[in-house]
């Protein structure tokens, strides 16, 4: 007899809540208290959601690339304050926080026990340095901003270990803030980064009912910058080289990427609905004056328009998919999953060598040569796209690290109905408490982004009813989900509940599909595009040594200089893609975003276009589209934009 399964579609919209079945709050997870508003979604503690599949795969090729190395070298974490170092030239500001921001969530998703020892020695220095007034930290650092970072790192690992000192620390840092006059000046990072401390506080008050955190909050959000007034009345429209815009604060791109999330989190607070719209109006702003590919804004180190040429810093990118992960799981929005998704599977990688060990601090979308050289970054140095250890500045060095393990952790949530959501597709297994509080393991067999096909799959020994909710990308038209019992159509844009009882061995499939579609770019051209992966041209890459920074580990900076063309004009259906590019799939390697070993190529035609040249060492105006060539009709490739290092994703259209 087949069992009755119910699927309903529900759309998370910005300003609407969605009814659930059952309870009005998770059960088995810590939700918010109120006066907050419920978040749409439950994060699960670090360590619930693993990475399986080519996805452990990546993680290990960063564990065991700068990450799990970086603070037995660089001198910036080899001599470092944080970890207890009392040398008067040690490091005592954000690096060490930053570094420990993704080493913590690496080290316990893949329970790498030599990464579990070399954090433990990172936080017992920290858990150790509270003081009486409540500061902790370095004993030389008198600034309130990494601190901030601090308490993110700290509640990361106190979700792992249950570390009972963690919570007291916090408690005594909120109530030195209490005490203490508000310090949150627009002229520094702490004060335009100063509702950052908001993640640590709705954390500790959903632990503690202590109401004097949520004064804090309200004390934070009065005094600092006010970034709701600035995403509903966005200033910068132009680059900031333009017209002589004076650079600030408030054009600095890691400071706008974090600063996004904080109206959406203000909101389950404060309550007012103009806080969302601040959120989406802001994005709607970055987009139309300041957007690139991949989901991400340009930013070298300032707003810097719309240009392909132009580049967007590595800390922007992961901090932006910090804050998609919060307004995803606060806000509920499948727009903000399906961004998040485009950044951790294009941007992410496309800024790092396939082996982790060399970064660049400014990534463009047509990156035709790795060299240092002038180029038209509104305020960055000559190396900043150059694959390194530390161009241009540290920052990114230290802070590269939290973006694909944080990714993982937010894949999966909780549900207020007692279920599971699946925010972000990818291999990974998920072990929680579920319905009335059985203990189930989900694991999600694919090769997503690279195919379509999700299968999920009930590894428990005791059955459990209760819905999964699975996001349905607003890009993917005609999905089907498949039960034991039936196919069920979807609806783009929502997540499909499917309510059933689970019995161990189960499978659910999921088939979202990757038809290509294109996006229309600077000067009338073309992006491809295939799920949530761009393809930019493959374009041949000859790398060469400019500095080995250590005898033996490969801490190499590398230019890379073009070996084939890269100056196509593409031939392509713009309303039918199909009819002129084919799509190949492949095993995906150890290495997923190596460019020797794509997962999926696209095969088109192409012409070079002589006309399109370098300016200031990049790529120059993408010719307007349409454009006309006489040199033959050649095949093209594109491969997905992670396994590039050189690469053109905004493409001239050729004339039919």
């Amino acid at each position: 007899m087949l069992q009755p399964v119910m699927i309903v579609f529900c759309v998370l919209a910005l300003l609407t809540t969605c009814a659930f079945a059952a309870e009005p709050a998770n059960k088995h997870y810590p939700v918010n208290r109120e006066p907050l508003l419920q978040s749409k979604f439950v994060p699960l503690p670090l360590g619930t959601v693993r990475p399986e599949g080519w996805l452990k795969d990546q993680l290990n090729v960063q564990a065991k690339g700068l990450t799990g190395n970086l603070d037995e070298f660089w001198p910036s974490l080899a001599n470092n304050a944080w970890k207890g170092s009392k040398d008067k030239d040690a490091e005592a500001w954000e690096r060490g926080p930053y570094y420990l921001d993704g080493l913590v969530p690496m080290a316990h998703l893949l329970n790498d026990q030599r990464l579990i020892a070399k954090v433990k020695a990172w936080m017992e220095p920290i858990l150790a340095s509270g003081r009486p007034d409540g500061w902790f930290g370095p004993e030389k650092n008198k600034d309130r901003w990494p601190l901030a970072v601090a308490m993110k790192v700290l509640i990361q690992y106190q979700e792992a270990t249950g570390d009972p000192r963690v919570i007291p620390l916090l408690q005594n840092y909120f109530k030195y803030l209490k005490t203490a006059p508000p310090d949150w000046p627009d002229e520094h990072w702490r004060g335009v980064r100063a509702m950052e401390n908001i993640i640590a506080a709705y954390w500790l008050y959903n632990r503690t009912g202590d109401k004097t955190i949520l004064e804090v909050a309200d004390s934070i959000y009065i005094n600092s910058f006010k970034w709701t007034d600035y995403f509903l009345n966005f200033p910068y429209t132009d680059e900031v080289m333009a017209k002589g815009i004076k650079y600030s604060h408030p054009t600095h791109v890691v400071n706008i990427a974090m600063a996004v999330k904080h109206p959406g989190m203000r909101y389950v607070q404060a309550h007012d609905p103009k806080l969302v719209e601040a959120v989406k109006s802001g994005l709607a702003s970055l987009d139309k004056y300041h957007g690139q590919v991949t989901g991400r804004f340009s930013g070298d180190e300032h707003l810097s328009g719309r240009h392909p040429s132009q580049g967007t810093e590595l800390c922007a990118v992961v901090e932006f998919m910090f804050s998609l992960e919060n307004l995803a799981a606060q806000l509920g929005d499948v727009y903000y999953a399906d961004r998040l998704e485009m950044l951790a599977y294009n941007a992410n990688p496309g800024t790092c060598t396939p082996d982790y060990w060399a970064h660049q601090y400014d990534q463009q979308a047509n990156q035709v040569l790795v060299s240092v050289a002038k180029r038209r970054w509104s305020t960055n140095g000559d190396a900043s796209n150059v694959y390194g250890l530390e161009p241009n500045f540290g920052c990114c060095t230290a802070n590269m690290h939290q973006g694909w393990p944080k990714f993982v952790s937010n894949m999966w949530m909780a549900t207020h109905d007692q279920g599971l959501a699946v925010i972000a597709y990818g291999p990974s297994s998920v072990k929680a408490k579920v319905g009335e509080g059985v203990e189930v393991t989900l694991v999600e067999l694919t090769d997503y982004p690279f195919d379509g096909l999700v299968r999920i799959r009930m590894d428990s020994p005791q059955s459990a009813k209760f819905p999964l909710h699975l996001r349905i990308p607003a890009w993917a038209a005609g999905a089907k989900v498949k039960t034991p019992e039936q196919t069920l159509d979807t609806r783009p844009g929502s997540f499909a509940v499917v309510d059933r009882l689970w019995k161990n061995g189960d499978v659910l499939e999921l088939t979202l599909p990757m038809n290509l579609r294109t996006e229309t770019r600077y000067n009338n051209a073309v992006s491809i595009i295939r799920g949530p992966l761009y393809f930019s041209v493959r374009v041949g890459e000859k790398y060469k040594e400019i500095k080995r920074h250590h005898e033996t580990l490969p801490a190499i900076d590398w230019s890379i200089e073009p070996t084939t063309p890269w100056n196509y004009g593409l031939l392509v259906d713009r309303e039918n893609p199909e009819k002129s590019i084919t799509v190949e799939k492949r095993k995906i390697s150890k290495l997923p975003f190596d460019q020797q070993n794509p997962p999926v190529v696209l095969k088109a035609k192409g012409r070079v276009l002589p006309q399109w040249e370098m300016v200031q060492n990049s790529a120059g105006d993408p010719p307007l589209s349409p454009v006309t060539s006489d040199q033959p009709l050649v095949d093209v490739e594109l491969i997905p934009y992670g396994n590039t290092r050189l690469r053109v994703t905004e493409i001239p259209v050729l004339a039919q």
